[in-house]
């Protein structure tokens, strides 16, 4: 009979063998990317100007995953993968330097990243058509919205990981395309606001036919025992420090420090290799981090009490909302950076705890952190505009 020692080791030596499978693909994809550009690192506009070619299809998915930061970049995406399974690797090994414990302490990071990554292929697979070197399209949504959602509210397994990816492709990509191409282009509204809109929309009628179809989401999965609680946090500045990288990797459902520090060595390496490959060309890499440590800094110290309170909150959703969408639009000068941040910092983390406060309990309250994202973009972008123009 197979003991309980045996099979731990053997799961962990198929997930160990797993990522050094990935880990070697990402290596020959970084030198299949150099060799085919005589060894220089091309940009953005390329990229996008290369498809169909399987070379720049590649790099457009992988970067996928990074691109709710607004890097969009293949080396960000690896970084932040890289990180985050060495940080969970770490939160199973109850190593000291794990940081927040990845995926809020549940254990259950590898089926999340893995329904995640298969809604962000879905969505390519089925959405990717709409493609082009002209017409930008938030393919990525899957990555960070419900198949994520789905594993944490209803657990692991194959069921509600595959259901979970299959409901973000057939949902939450296609309505995030509808309001992207026939709201946000023709009214001139940032992207964003669409991509946040129909994560929502898309997540609502996911959880609502979860809730009607129960067989959806049942599963015999037997959660793993939760990592031992680390020592109550102090809320000084170490801990503040912490917080504001590690809610560079929160929008995925990472939330740690590891992660974010792959993700922000992997989009500052692109940026060195060529400035204007990541962040769609616009040479705004160190203007966008300045602006999102500050939005996360400003919340993080603004609203430490509520931390205090809650254990948890949503200073990260202005990072990956309007503060950057606020910057891409305006310019990287110090009153945009300054008050975007400001204002973020101020409208977006309450409006989020607000909204997702009164969800149904069957509703990831995710739903509200994106709702804030939509509304406060909407909000703030046009607010800085008028500020700089005074």
């Amino acid at each position: 009979m197979k003991t309980l020692i045996t099979e731990t080791r053997s799961n962990r030596s198929r997930a160990d063998l797993t990522v050094l499978i990935l880990g070697l693909a990402s290596v020959l994809l970084v030198l299949w990317v150099a060799l085919s550009n005589q060894w220089s690192w091309p940009g953005y506009a390329e990229m996008v100007a290369s498809l169909p070619h399987p070379v720049a299809w590649l790099r457009w998915i992988v970067g996928d995953i990074s691109e709710v930061a607004f890097y969009k970049h293949e080396l960000a995406s690896l970084g932040l993968l890289g990180g985050a399974y060495l940080a969970w690797w770490a939160s199973k090994h109850g190593k000291a330097w794990q940081g927040f414990s990845i995926s809020y302490g549940t254990g259950l990071w590898p089926w999340l990243v893995t329904s995640s990554l298969l809604g962000l292929m879905l969505s390519n697979l089925l959405w990717g058509w709409s493609v082009t070197a002209q017409t930008w399209q938030p393919t990525f949504a899957a990555f960070v919205s419900l198949p994520a959602a789905m594993v944490l509210m209803f657990g692991g397994g194959w069921k509600v990981a595959v259901n979970g990816a299959v409901l973000g492709a057939l949902l939450v990509t296609p309505i995030c395309l509808l309001i992207v191409n026939f709201v946000c282009v023709p009214l001139g509204l940032p992207v964003v606001i669409g991509n946040v809109v129909g994560m929502a929309i898309g997540s609502v009628i996911a959880f609502v036919a979860c809730r009607r179809v129960p067989s959806l989401v049942s599963s015999d999965y037997t959660a793993p025992a939760k990592p031992a609680p680390a020592k109550p946090p102090t809320y000084g500045i170490a801990w503040g420090l912490r917080r504001v990288l590690a809610d560079f990797s929160e929008a995925p459902f990472f939330g740690n420090e590891l992660a974010s520090l792959g993700l922000l060595a992997g989009v500052l390496v692109a940026y060195a290799l060529n400035p204007i490959s990541p962040a769609y060309g616009s040479g705004l890499v160190l203007h966008l981090l300045a602006a999102q440590a500050l939005t996360s800094a400003l919340g993080v110290v603004i609203w430490r009490k509520q931390w205090m309170k809650r254990g948890w909150f949503p200073t990260y959703v202005p990072l990956v909302s309007a503060v950057p969408a606020a910057v891409l639009t305006h310019g990287g000068s110090w009153t945009v950076i300054g008050s975007s941040a400001l204002l973020g910092a101020l409208v977006a983390p309450p409006l989020a705890c607000a909204i997702a406060g009164r969800l149904p309990a069957h509703f990831h309250p995710y739903i509200g952190n994106v709702t804030s994202m939509a509304l406060s973009t909407l909000m703030i972008v046009p607010l800085v505009g008028w500020l700089i123009e005074m």
